[in-house]
């Protein structure tokens, strides 16, 4: 009886104990069901699932004429799964596999590693993290993934993958190199538009989910999950590739001569506030990035430089000074060659003085005693307003990362000789974009206008466009008074410093500036900016020009004779791409001197010689023999690279011209190609050498060829167009 007793407890005891082992087992399955499912589902599909990464492709940056300026190529990122990473090794009797295994790894690693110009020991630290996943390299071209994909192949290895991808494309090579910015190899976006649009730039990238066994293999049935990259936006840009190569000709003209510290030249539609062109020196390739300096391509000097303005501050003074009444254009000034401001003497340029003359031929001759005077009788107040009120002393809100914003004395620190100084463009900062900005509001009406280079932000799915219109901020002083400093400007050009900015057939109006630069210890002795601003035609703007050359070296260092010049040169060629009309009967300046880089005047019996630089051989043989000169080859048959005398030079019929050649495969033409000068061909002739060339042609007119677009010594792509106009012999 006890024992049954005892029999039943233990069934009882039995029976609790699997009771209460199932309650705990159904609330743990619950738990991990319930609360800790989706967790531990995650990281079973994790475990296994392989991830990849799809990079979009970044949006092409276009001139406002749709040329591409920055555009991307194929490339591949490479992915490791170092939980998987192995290496096929054969082990034979009496090898330990594991040993053979490792430095069967190392030994592949270090071929990697070589192959890519990649870091060894870091290369080896990463594949023996036993990660699920970790990038090795980005944006690695075509020849070097094939060079990895051998080695991998031969090796048997597992653990390696490729993502394909873009690299940024720059075909310009350093043509705007500041204003586009380049994308690194990390990859991140660094200066210019690059950085400034990133998030417009850079699309948004996809993801290949699928699943995989123990081995890394995709299952074949298993399932998948593809998420399509959304492409980065295209930019429009104000730029105008042919205004941009005019600007980027002379900044070399400016580097070969002067060789300054650095140099910027702006262009601007005063209307709108489009940058038509921006370039400085020194300067970089942006596909090419790590054989320069940071500092260079970290620093772009249109909108990153401050620097002492001089005179051409003065056109701002006196568009004040005009505006309030403080001075008439007629009122009567006496200049002894100094002026003293608080026991200080201030000295004109002229150390003579320039003695009696009015206010509007005070702003011909850039006289500082009158200007010290006109800016002490408006007072400090009425400076500092309309100083702000022309943008300095703030950013301009340029589309362009790191604007500074120049310098002015806080106002409360200003004294009578900071007031007097400051109307002479000293004891104040600005940047080249914030001259230009200012001279755009006296060219356009009185506007003050905020710059921009992107003109549109294009979907390339939708083709949807997003334009970016003009922004006034202000409207800093009256169309009169504008009109009336448009007058006067003029009048500097032709009876002032300016004449050297002089066009021919154009009305300019502009001011040259000289400023010292300012050290620890004053201002340094034989350092000087030289400066010019700029706009044309007077009678009705299309371009405002700030040229700016900082640190010129060698005996000439005042704007008129460093920066005036150029603008003379630029201006024209500009006004004549955009087919802005000549006037005839515009006067010339008193004492007009020519341009002292214009080549002079043939002697009697000379004869022009053609510029053949870019001609095939045989064109570049008959062409010299039919204007009368003899060739002399250097050199197999080609292209033309080299010749002497130059083209546009002048010597004797019947003398020699020497040409060198470079190879040139018509079957196949390089990517690039050198766009010849077209003037004084025959419609046929030109066409048929744009055809050998692989160039697209278009006429228009009849006779010869009289101009051209692109320019000659362009490089433009295999198949771009090339517009001639031709006109009768004799025009």
């Amino acid at each position: 009886m006890a024992e049954n007793w005892f029999s039943k407890k233990r069934l009882a005891l039995t029976f609790i104990i699997i009771t209460v082992l199932f309650v705990c087992l159904l609330f743990r399955l619950s738990w991990l069901q319930l609360v800790q499912g989706e967790e531990l589902n995650r990281m079973a599909v994790e475990v296994r699932s392989k991830e990849e990464v799809l990079e979009p492709r970044r949006g092409i940056i276009y001139d406002r004429n749709r040329v591409e300026l920055v555009g991307n190529y194929p490339v591949k990122s490479i992915y490791a799964n170092p939980d998987i990473f192995s290496v096929q090794v054969k082990v034979q009797a009496g090898e330990d596999r594991q040993v053979k295994e490792k430095a069967a790894k190392e030994k592949v690693v270090g071929q990697m590693a070589a192959i890519l110009g990649a870091d060894e020991a870091e290369l080896l630290k990463i594949m023996e993290s036993g990660k699920p996943f970790a990038w090795i390299k980005h944006r690695v071209d075509y020849g070097t993934c094939q060079k990895l994909t051998s080695l991998l192949k031969e090796n048997k290895v597992k653990g390696i993958n490729f993502v394909d991808g873009t690299r940024r494309y720059y075909p310009r090579g350093t043509m705007a190199a500041h204003v586009l910015g380049f994308v690194g190899m990390d990859p991140s976006a660094r200066g210019g538009l690059e950085k400034s649009y990133d998030s417009e730039l850079s699309g948004i990238p996809g993801r290949l989910l699928t699943e995989i066994d123990a081995g890394g293999r995709e299952l074949p049935q298993a399932r998948s999950q593809y998420i399509p990259p959304v492409p980065g936006k295209n930019l429009i840009l104000t730029l105008d590739q042919t205004i941009q190569y005019y600007v980027e000709r002379e900044l070399d003209k400016i580097d070969e001569k002067y060789k300054p510290s650095r140099a910027s030249i702006i262009v601007i539609d005063p209307g709108s506030g489009e940058i038509l062109a921006m370039g400085s020196r020194p300067t970089y390739d942006p596909g090419r990035y790590t054989s320069y300096p940071q500092k260079v391509w970290d620093f772009n000097p249109a909108v990153h430089f401050n620097y002492e303005p001089g005179s051409t501050l003065k056109m701002f003074v006196a568009a004040m000074a005009l505006e309030e009444g403080v001075v008439t254009e007629g009122q009567r000034f006496y200049d002894p060659g100094y002026i003293v401001v608080k026991d200080k003497k201030i000295r004109c340029w002229d150390l003579a003085g320039h003695k009696d003359q009015s206010f509007a031929e005070a702003i011909q001759n850039s006289c500082n005693p009158v200007f010290v005077e006109v800016g002490l009788k408006s007072g400090k107040d009425m400076l500092y307003k309309y100083l702000r009120g022309f943008g300095f002393g703030q950013r301009t809100g340029i589309d362009l990362p790191g604007e500074e914003m120049g310098l002015l004395i806080p106002e409360t620190q200003a004294g009578e000789v900071d007031t007097a100084a400051m109307a002479i463009g000293q004891s104040v900062a600005v940047t080249p974009i914030q001259m230009v900005t200012a001279l755009s509001a006296l060219a356009n009406g009185g506007y003050l206008v905020r710059p921009h280079l992107v003109r549109a932000v294009e979907d390339p799915e939708t083709g949807a466009v997003k334009n970016v219109g003009p922004q006034v901020a202000r409207q800093v002083v009256s169309r009169s008074t504008a009109g009336q400093m448009n007058r006067l400007l003029q009048k500097v050009v032709l009876e002032g410093t300016a004449k050297k900015s002089y066009l021919e057939g154009y009305a300019v109006a502009g001011k040259t500036g000289t400023a010292e630069i300012p050290g620890q210890k004053g201002y340094q002795a034989g350092k000087y900016v030289s400066s010019y601003a700029g706009f044309a035609p007077a009678e009705n703007p299309r371009i405002a020009v700030l040229v700016l050359v900082a640190e010129p070296k060698g005996p000439l260092y005042h704007g008129g004779d460093v920066a005036a010049p150029v603008f003379q040169i630029l201006g024209r060629d500009i006004l004549q791409y955009l087919n802005v009309p000549e006037n005839p009967n515009q006067p010339k300046p008193k004492a007009f001197q020519k341009n002292e880089e214009e080549p002079p005047a043939p002697a009697a019996g000379l004869t022009r010689v053609p510029n053949v630089v870019g001609f095939p051989l045989e064109e570049a043989r008959r062409f010299l023999e039919e204007t009368g000169f003899r060739p002399e080859v250097s050199g197999r048959q080609g292209i033309v690279a080299e010749q002497n005398p130059a083209g546009g030079s002048h010597a004797k019929r019947g003398s020699a011209v020497s040409v060198k050649t470079a190879p040139f495969d018509r079957s196949n033409p390089p990517a690039d190609v050198l766009v010849p000068d077209l003037r004084g061909l025959t419609i046929r002739r030109a066409g048929l050498l744009l055809h050998g060339l692989g160039l697209n042609f278009s006429a228009s007119g009849s006779g010869l060829a009289a101009s051209q677009l692109p320019p000659p010594g362009s490089r433009v792509p295999r198949g771009a167009l090339v517009t001639v106009e031709f006109v009768p012999p004799g025009k």
